[in-house]
């Protein structure tokens, strides 16, 4: 950790030159001999990527920020505050640390937040950047989680972990199997010390497949920020044994979207099917990762139109975990039956569809954009079909 880096005549070089071009920047010289220019490049590339999703960090003076990988390995502010809201009592040990995003939200939460994080610069820059954020409940361990977990001996409230999903030449991993820590082979050790464990893991990991693999589940969040997930959190409980609860959010600017669901009763919920009726119902992308396909129809009483599409449809309007359209009109599938309607734009989704959107737009002519909304998609009864829809906001 450079501390020159800190300078407030630098500190506003960066901030002033936060939308320049770096390697122009890099080309002309700084304009100051006390730091490596590449240094000062680093952080105005990393401030940049922070300001969406790290605002608080982005919006506060003397941030130390780490190397890019680290930004992007991070949660968001959005996540974090969402994972924070789960955790109670008066103890957090975060054993993966990193950037801190989620040790700063847990120490709103709870009493005392312990950091764990391997990296002795990664690990000195985020103490720092603490003290920069008012943030005094927070103990820093410059170490492997696991061995400080085992060392401090105490039982925590909760134990947080964010495997780390890259390999030794830094290629991206997603399996439990291939993360480090190995939350398999460390699983009792977590038990033992937490009454509650989160574990967040990558939005591609299998859920069916990795709950045979983990004992004492007993929720899993599948969370996602407008409609694209990117995390699941494995909420294990000592000694639970029960049906697990699968729990789908979509984080939004307006509200947030939420459905809910036991995994052991989608294999046999009760789905009825149905031609398009009056409104079309669009499950958002933490619904779609959830496998909660028969469950949508069970427990909102809509219908489906048909086993794959994952399109549901109802007579009267409901509140719906996704996007929801008013139908105005449904034809087959067939160029000379489009071309009646003159329509040459409109946003086309495919569900259960043979063709691709790029195919579709070539073969009828059809422009992105406007207010007009295409679902191309098979029925139940097996009919290639358009429904054309309005949006309901």
């Amino acid at each position: 950790m450079n501390t020159s880096l800190l300078h407030i005549e630098i500190q506003d070089f960066i901030s002033k030159n936060i939308n320049s071009n770096t390697s122009e920047l890099l080309l002309k010289g700084m304009p100051f001999d006390i730091v490596d220019s590449k240094l000062i490049i680093e952080q105005i590339e990393a401030k940049k990527r922070c300001q969406k999703k790290l605002p608080t960090w982005y919006n506060t003076e003397q941030i130390y920020y780490p190397n890019r990988l680290n930004i992007e390995q991070t949660s968001s502010e959005q996540t974090a505050k969402f994972k924070a809201d789960l955790v109670s009592g008066k103890s957090v040990i975060d054993l993966t640390g990193g950037f801190g995003v989620d040790a700063y939200y847990f120490s709103k939460q709870v009493n005392q937040v312990t950091h764990c994080e391997i990296n002795s610069q990664l690990s000195e820059l985020v103490k720092h950047n603490a003290n920069a954020l008012n943030i005094s409940n927070i103990t820093f361990i410059n170490g492997n989680g696991i061995e400080a977990l085992k060392r401090i001996d105490e039982p925590f409230d909760w134990i947080y972990v964010d495997p780390s999903r890259r390999d030794d030449s830094k290629q991206k991993v997603f399996l439990l199997s291939d993360c480090e820590p190995n939350i398999k082979t460390h699983h009792d050790l977590f038990l033992k010390y937490a009454e509650n464990v989160m574990i967040k893991t990558s939005p591609l990991l299998d859920i069916t497949a990795t709950l045979l693999d983990i004992a004492n589940v007993k929720e899993i969040y599948v969370v996602a920020v407008n409609n694209e997930v990117k995390e699941l959190l494995w909420i294990l409980e000592r000694n639970f044994e029960g049906d697990v609860n699968i729990k789908t959010v979509n984080l939004q600017k307006s509200n947030t979207q939420r459905f809910n669901f036991k995994f052991n009763d989608e294999p046999e919920a009760s789905v009825t099917f149905s031609e398009p009726l009056t409104y079309l119902y669009e499950p958002n992308a933490a619904v779609l990762k959830s496998g909660s396909f028969n469950s949508v129809s069970s427990l909102l009483k809509i219908s489906k139109l048909h086993k794959h599409s994952h399109l549901y449809t109802s007579e009267n309007l409901i509140d719906f975990p996704g996007r929801r359209f008013k139908i105005e009109k449904i034809i087959s599938f067939n160029k000379k039956a489009f071309s009646k309607e003159r329509i040459v734009k409109a946003n086309v989704t495919t569900r259960n569809f043979p063709l691709s959107v790029n195919a579709i737009r070539k073969k009828l002519k059809v422009k992105d954009g406007g207010n007009n909304y295409l679902f191309f998609t098979t029925s139940h009864n097996d009919s290639k079909i358009i429904i054309i829809c309005s949006k309901v906001v």
